[in-house]
């Protein structure tokens, strides 16, 4: 491809033909299909099952982007990537999107070049114990030993929370959460500290899960979502605003149940939504029905919700601030206008 440069010299106007930098649509419309970054494996969010299928809610994502690009949810690869090597994974374009239960920092957009594209689920950092069941609260884990993953935030906010509480604790740094709870099930560590929404997945590979609680304190912001480089700003618009149209979806009633009904309304801001009015795919370089295909491929961002972690999935995780926000969360998205 080609872009046309008029530069004047000494009172001439001369055209160029420069070779136009491609982005990272059109290198994943050329590629034919789109390449997402996931977890090694985390209960309801990116799970490989044994015939090879991935399943999740942080899959699920990636499905609806592919769903809105190509029409098709199945046009994706998924990368597995541990907690040290995601952002790397990124940065040097092996993959297109990272949808990693990753949290949303300062750092990481400032000092690594990459952009958050919203928050598609609000977690804190909590902690999972094993062997002192009495324990009720964070602020009895003085003096415990705690096992803690290598290459995430989590670490810093534990020192954090142990300092700023008076508290000593015996740090026992593992590579993945997998090896956490072998950890824990051999005693090197009688507590486990992740992303709360980690710990209802990773409680259901203990031998007893019953034998272990999760402490209701949570001590730090964990905003996940999925991220991008920071060097593409319409790739960077596209997977923002497939993050929004799900959410938006949502609130607006449409689900994979309604979406012939929504196909057929009157009302403006659904005739945006499906594309009827506005032409707004075409400020992504997306046909106008984007938003449906990724609603049609993996239902509203409730529908996701629920089917891979909350009451329909096997951890039954609350919505809590994950409810929309005419529904008492804080779960919210910019209008399709």
């Amino acid at each position: 491809m080609l872009s046309f440069t008029r530069i004047a010299l000494a009172g001439f106007v001369l055209t160029t033909a420069l070779p136009a930098l491609a982005g990272t649509l059109d290198e994943v419309k050329q590629r034919g299909t789109l390449s997402c970054g996931v977890s090694n494996g985390l209960g309801g969010f990116s799970e490989r099952a044994s015939d090879g299928k991935w399943n999740g809610f942080d899959v699920d994502f990636c499905r609806a982007l592919a769903a809105a690009i190509f029409n098709d949810p199945n046009k994706v690869t998924f990368t597995p990537l541990s907690a040290t090597d995601r952002f790397d994974a990124l940065k040097n374009k092996s993959i297109d999107v990272l949808s990693r239960n990753s949290s949303w920092t300062f750092e990481r957009e400032a000092g690594q070049g990459l952009l958050f594209a919203g928050t598609t689920y609000y977690d804190g950092q909590g902690f999972l114990v094993l062997r002192k069941p009495q324990v009720t609260s964070a602020l009895e884990l003085n003096d415990t030993s705690i096992c803690v993953q290598e290459g995430t935030t989590t670490r810093l906010n534990l020192a954090d929370f142990f300092k700023a509480n008076s508290m000593t604790y015996r740090e026992v740094a593992v590579a993945s959460p997998a090896e956490a709870i072998k950890a824990l099930e051999a005693g090197r560590c009688d507590v486990f500290t992740a992303d709360q929404s980690a710990l209802y997945g990773e409680k259901l590979n203990l031998a007893k899960p019953d034998a272990a609680v999760i402490l209701p304190d949570v001590v730090s912001k964990e905003p996940l979502g999925p991220a991008v480089r920071g060097d593409d700003t319409a790739w960077f618009n596209l997977v923002k605003w497939t993050v929004f149209a799900l959410i938006n979806a949502e609130d607006l009633g449409i689900g994979t149940d309604t979406l012939d009904e929504a196909m057929k309304s009157t009302k403006p801001d659904v005739r945006r939504f499906t594309g009827a009015e506005g032409g707004f795919g075409a400020l992504l370089r997306l046909d106008n029905d984007w938003a449906v295909r990724a609603v049609r491929a993996v239902g509203h961002y409730g529908e996701m919700f629920e089917r891979n972690i909350g009451s329909r999935s096997r951890l039954g995780v609350p919505r809590g601030l994950n409810q929309l926000w005419s529904n008492g969360g804080i779960l919210y998205a910019p209008p399709l206008r």
